[in-house]
């Protein structure tokens, strides 16, 4: 990578050549990374790739005029033109009264967040390919019923990230990342069926074992085995934490000042409203130490934090940038997110369900008849009205356990019902992603099949 001060230098120049042009206001956003995959089947590469790549944006406003631009030429001559073009670009653009930088500015911090593990560099091409191969080999060799393999997948790679404006902010971090998976085949009486499993981290420290990984994918594809319809009903349904991560993310998008301002979110005027049951708590936390979701600054210089936007089950606010908190009369909350190619957005840091204080034992124990959900197919969500409807696959719950496989199933409700609905939440909470959730359970859903 090239040095960090020649990243700021840059930055900072192309702030005063937009200034130069006529622009009001500006930031830079540069980044430079490395990408790295390789995936395996059968023991055999199927693809490999890596990679290296910058490129840099600007942002420039003229009054509460408005463009981006970005380019992969760090060229003195082609830097001066594409800052040029943008500001031509933002005089043609209509007026956003909710457009500009953000009202306060703030130095950049100098923490350790421990966004960047030296050993995912460090780790030689050849030890990155046999960790994908080992991965393949625990899963076909833990059960005579895995008889296929869709592949094991290795990633890795490493990011610069610069950002400046023209109000004297100038901030950067390093980042790293890497995960390794593995999706196996399994078959018995004509039936096959796939699952997989993976491990992921900002370092290698953080990764579970290429065998781990494998036998836990061997499992949870045996288990699949036998699946079969259930008759139509009414019952409990049990969200995996996998799967209860996929419904928090669908209540992040209703959780946004941009579903707010657009009328897209059953949540909008319910501030200090009960919308959930008072067992969830919905945490973003912009600096856990390691977290994948980490980072000092959020995309336009603001602090990143920890937001708390459910508490109990009460809503406490929306989660913004500064465009979105203009346009609804809010404060930003250090969640914009962006790239190189335009402007920010809002996006989850650390984003996860509060664990609750039941066992995933004593949840499933605890069901007569339901349903838990490992796998969810599609994507069936109505953010306005909160209509729910997904192809759901995972096990029979019978008089507490796992009874047999299901598959080809719908599970179906309202999200607002949904979240009221949840009446017990898990102490399993791991943070093997940027969006986790514990074990959840809702007293009712309907499940169409036969």
């Amino acid at each position: 990578m090239a040095a960090l001060m020649d990243y700021r230098d840059l930055a900072l120049d192309l702030l005063q050549k937009a200034r130069a042009a006529g622009a009001d206001a500006a930031d830079v956003l540069i980044a430079e990374g490395t990408d790295f995959s390789v995936s395996v089947r059968k023991g055999e590469i199927e693809t490999l790739k890596d990679a290296g790549s910058k490129a840099l944006g600007i942002r420039v406003f003229v009054g509460r005029r408005t463009a981006n631009s970005f380019s992969s030429d760090f060229s003195g001559g082609a830097c001066a033109a594409l800052v040029n073009d943008t500001v031509a670009m933002a005089r043609a653009t209509g007026e956003d009264p909710a457009a500009g930088l953000p009202e306060e500015t703030f130095s950049a911090e100098s923490l350790e967040l421990g966004t960047y593990d030296s050993t995912v560099a460090a780790q030689p091409t050849a030890e990155r390919i046999e960790w994908a191969r080992r991965a393949e080999a625990a899963a076909l060799r833990a059960f005579p019923e895995i008889t296929n393999s869709q592949g094991a997948s290795y990633g890795s790679g490493e990011g610069n990230v610069v950002l400046a404006n023209s109000l004297g902010f100038l901030g950067s971090y390093r980042s790293s990342s890497v995960s390794l998976s593995v999706v196996p085949v399994a078959e018995r009486d004509g039936q096959m069926e796939r699952d997989s499993w993976y491990t992921m981290g900002r370092g290698l420290g953080d990764l579970l074992s290429p065998e781990e990984v494998g036998r836990i994918a061997a499992e949870r594809t045996v288990r699949r085995l036998g699946a079969r319809k259930v008759a139509t009903c009414e019952v409990p349904v049990v969200f995996d934490p996998e799967m209860a991560s996929e419904l928090l993310s669908e209540v992040f998008g209703a959780l946004t000042g941009y579903a707010v301002f657009r009328n897209a979110t059953f949540l909008k005027d319910r501030l200090g409203e009960l919308v959930c049951s008072p067992l969830l708590t919905v945490v973003d936390e912009g600096r856990r130490p390691r977290g994948l979701g980490s980072r000092p600054f959020d995309g336009e210089g603001q602090p990143t934090r920890r937001n708390v936007p459910i508490e109990a089950g009460v809503l406490r606010h929306y989660l913004c940038d500064s465009y979105s908190a203009r346009k609804i009369g809010a404060r930003p909350t250090g969640s914009a997110r962006r790239g190189v190619a335009g402007g920010p957005g809002v996006g989850a840091g650390n984003l996860y369900f509060a664990a609750g204080t039941t066992s995933p034992e004593d949840i499933l124990g605890s069901v007569e008849r339901g349903l838990y959900v490992t796998d969810l197919i599609g994507s069936g969500v109505d953010l306005v009205s909160g209509d729910y409807s997904q192809g759901a696959a995972g096990h029979w719950i019978e008089k507490g356990r796992l009874a047999h496989a299901v598959h080809e199933v719908t599970i179906a409700g309202n999200l607002k019902q949904m979240l009221l609905d949840v009446d017990a939440v898990g102490t399993d909470l791991e943070f093997r992603s940027a969006v986790t959730a514990p074990t959840l359970r809702i007293k009712k859903m309907t499940v169409s099949g036969s």
